[in-house]
């Protein structure tokens, strides 16, 4: 059976560290920021750090 390729999109949207844990940046951080509060867009700063059944996921389609 062929390797599976991988996904640019998941490649460009997600971080792996050095421990296995993944990254994303939190949704709601394109425009639109005047309906947001100065508290709601600090913590949008703030990255996702995902659960382990679904980094391994993300890890699969990364290539990884």
């Amino acid at each position: 059976m062929p390797k599976m390729k991988s996904k640019g999109a998941v490649k460009k949207r997600f971080r792996v560290t050095k421990s296995g844990i993944v990254k994303c940046s939190r949704p709601s951080r394109g425009h639109m920021h005047a309906s947001k509060n100065a508290a709601q867009k600090r913590r949008l700063r703030e990255p996702i750090l995902l659960p382990s059944s679904w980094s391994k996921l993300v890890r699969r389609m990364m290539g990884a």
